[in-house]
């Protein structure tokens, strides 16, 4: 998602946040990753962000709408399947749709299978299991193939031509999915229609543009891990700060 909001808005400064010592935010409670992601929001809304991306399907399933609720004036950007655009593309009738526990029993995912849904198969299959592959960079693995395979075979015996990827991590993933499902499964990944949504709200003319954009990183796990993740995923070199967990809000770290 940030490799896509990067390439098509180059002069737009970013500031990320990345809860890596909650993951994964899929098995935890609806309650839970709302008081996680309204802290992240409150975070990126101080330092002055215009628009604020739930880069995480998880974490829109179970806040973007109380968000939008909270705060009406203020744009947010979601992340749901992209099952419309499977549902369009399927020649088969059967589509699949790898997401996290949260995002598949959430009023978002059952919104758009209501809305886009009603004349195919959508196979769900809960897989919070890439989620780890992905941040440890293992999914090129033996034992990450195997896993891939056992949640991916099943789509692909019962006839899925389109293969959704409904967790930004899985993305990461993909080149080995792409792998293991092979040529005839065409692999979606909702990243840049999102960017373009952020494009569409993102006004230039304020004063946070800027020639030459300033970016900004945070995490609150471990800098040096997230540095290496960034560069092995994206080839970004992030430099990231840390932030620190008090009384529910997130505070810059400086002196860690």
């Amino acid at each position: 998602m940030l490799r896509q909001i990067h390439a098509l808005l180059p002069d737009a400064p970013t500031c990320y946040v990345a809860d890596q010592i909650h993951l994964p935010y899929g098995p935890r409670p609806t309650e839970e990753i709302q008081q996680f992601t309204f802290a992240a929001a409150r975070f990126l809304m101080e330092q002055g962000a215009q628009v604020i991306v739930l880069a995480c399907n998880t974490a829109s399933a179970a806040a973007l709408l109380p968000l939008r609720q909270a705060y009406p004036d203020f744009p947010f950007v979601g992340m749901e399947p992209a099952v419309k655009p499977a549902a369009e593309a399927t020649r088969t009738g059967v589509i699949g749709v790898l997401a996290t526990r949260t995002t598949a029993e959430g009023p978002l995912y059952d919104r758009v299978l209501k809305a886009y849904a009603r004349d195919v198969r959508v196979l769900t299959q809960v897989a919070p299991e890439l989620v780890t592959l992905a941040e440890e960079g293992t999914g090129d693995t033996p034992q990450g193939r195997a896993v891939i395979e056992r949640l991916v075979s099943p789509m692909v015996e019962a006839g899925a031509d389109q293969i959704v990827l409904g967790c930004t991590h899985f993305p990461f993933l993909a080149e080995v999915i792409q792998e293991i499902v092979g040529e005839g499964v065409t692999l979606i990944d909702p990243a840049p229609a999102i960017a373009r949504q952020v494009g569409r709200l993102w006004n230039p003319g304020t004063a946070f543009a800027s020639s030459i954009p300033v970016h900004h990183y945070f995490t609150t796990g471990d800098v040096a891990r997230f540095q290496q993740m960034m560069t092995s995923l994206i080839d970004l070199d992030a430099h990231p700060q840390h932030l620190s967990w008090s009384e529910g809000e997130l505070l810059l770290d400086l002196v860690r």
